[in-house]
């Protein structure tokens, strides 16, 4: 016992042995940091000490609302000692970055010896901003404003206005806001395009990101009461409320139902939207709501009737099922249910049976479908499928006619064919197969001729050398 007990405790020493060098080895890291220009980049640094010889050293970028981090590869081979990384990511043109979006980095170290696992450094946090501007900031329970051009009076107007909104579409959709919407106000067109990047529509004035929870207006100070504003504000906060409500990590409303529960909270269906869903109908240039599940069109036609078709959807399911429907609908996506799990739940009928009612309410036939279409069927070579033509009364069936018929309609003869009036004992395909056994068996037998030829010869040449 006492030679085991040994063997123990000499064998835990040698674990301790192995064991303290690699963590007292483990890298040190100094204080990580970031700093940004508006349009230009983003960059992250990091000093470290590593004992080691690292495979690689990557950067994680936390976004909000990712399923994970971003990885990216900022080194690779890197030997052992102090090191200093930055990493540097564009932000002009495809990497452009909304403003208010915050940014979380963490630096990890991957030793070149797959024995010791990955380090990760300490977080830095970075909130992208626009800063060509002295922004001013007013704040309330469920709205934080921020806007640099116009008086302190402009910015409680508007702060009202957007409050307003947030309260009454919270209350509709049933849901609880705990955190403030961020809003900001653009007083320039080319200020207010640059912060929303490249791509923007020109005919939008204002925009909610729901990532951030933050929406971009266009208002300059002296239209703050105005009509447009009135309505641009609400309905673009109603985006916000509306995302709280169906929120889920598997699968989002259909565009048309969004924007039409934000006309239907902000303005209603209005008469102009009326009359334009009604001249389409008769026209018979209405578009499919299935055609309106994601990005809406982008000529102005085609953009505006996209928004009174869903203003006119949204109305026909109030009118049909009540406010109450309306809003079980919306809620019930929040579970990621399919759009025809949410539907037929709510309203009795799927988004085609759904689509189907509006229609015959507008008095509309089925919109014309555009777009890809099934190819039209191409040749099928002789005996590759059977003749699915109608017998001619008396049962007999009718000759057809192939690729070698004859000017008089009759098929030419060929090989297998018996003499005119009679009828061949095998199809066309089993002549193909005869031919093709024919042939494997003729190949056969010269190749077996060959060997034997091959190996008399090789034989007699033996015994003429023994």
């Amino acid at each position: 016992m006492s030679r085991v007990g040994r063997a123990l405790v000499a064998a835990l020493l040698l674990a301790l042995a192995l064991v303290a060098p690699a963590s007292a080895a483990s890298p040190t890291f100094e204080a990580p940091a970031a700093r940004a220009t508006f349009g230009q980049e983003i960059v992250f640094t990091q000093a470290f000490h590593s004992a080691f010889d690292l495979a690689r050293v990557e950067i994680l970028l936390d976004y909000p609302e990712g399923l994970g981090p971003y990885v990216v590869e900022v080194a690779g081979a890197t030997a052992a000692g102090r090191r200093d990384l930055l990493y540097q990511q564009s932000v002009a043109g495809d990497g452009h970055v909304y403003p208010n979006t915050p940014i979380t980095a963490r630096w990890r170290l991957v030793p070149a010896d797959r024995g010791v696992p990955p380090v990760v450094g300490p977080a830095v946090r970075l909130l992208y901003e626009d800063t060509r501007f002295a922004w001013r900031t007013v704040d309330s329970d469920l709205v934080r404003l921020h806007w640099y051009e116009g008086s302190d009076a402009f910015g409680r107007s508007a702060l009202a206005i957007g409050e307003k909104a947030v309260r009454e579409a919270a209350a509709f959709l049933g849901v609880t806001e705990t955190e403030p919407i961020d809003f900001f106000v653009y007083a320039e067109e080319g200020a207010f395009y640059e912060a929303l990047g490249p791509g923007t529509h020109e005919n939008i004035a204002g925009t909610p990101i729901s990532d951030i929870r933050t929406m971009f207006a266009l208002i300059a100070p002296n239209d703050v009461t105005g009509a447009e504003v009135r309505r641009v504000v609400p309905h673009e906060l109603t985006h916000l409320v509306f995302d709280t409500a169906v929120r889920n990590p598997y699968h989002a409303p259909p565009r048309w139902l969004d924007e039409g529960v934000a006309d239907y909270l902000s303005e209603g269906y209005t008469p102009g939207a009326r009359a334009a869903v009604e001249a389409a109908a008769a026209e018979g240039r209405l578009m499919p709501l299935r055609a309106l599940g994601g990005q809406f069109p982008t000529t102005y036609e085609r953009f505006s009737l996209a928004y009174s078709e869903s203003d006119s959807a949204v109305d026909y399911l109030v009118r049909e099922k009540g406010t109450a429907a309306l809003v079980e609908l919306i809620q019930s996506y929040a579970d990621g249910v399919t759009d025809d799990e949410a539907f037929t739940a709510a309203v009795g009928a799927d988004v085609a049976g759904f689509e189907a009612a509006w229609l015959a309410d507008l008095g509309a036939d089925p919109p014309t479908r555009y777009g890809p279409q099934p190819a039209p069927a191409g040749p099928v070579p002789p005996g590759w499928e059977a003749d699915a033509s109608p017998a001619p009364p008396g049962g007999s069936t009718a000759p057809s006619p192939s690729p070698g018929a004859s000017p008089g309609g009759s098929p030419a003869p060929g090989p297998g064919d018996q003499a005119e009036g009679g009828t061949s004992p095998f199809g066309e395909g089993w002549v193909l197969v005869i031919a093709a056994l024919a042939g494997l068996l003729v190949g056969g037998t010269l190749a077996y001729v060959r060997r034997r030829r091959s190996r008399t010869a090789a034989e007699g040449g033996d015994g003429g050398a023994s």
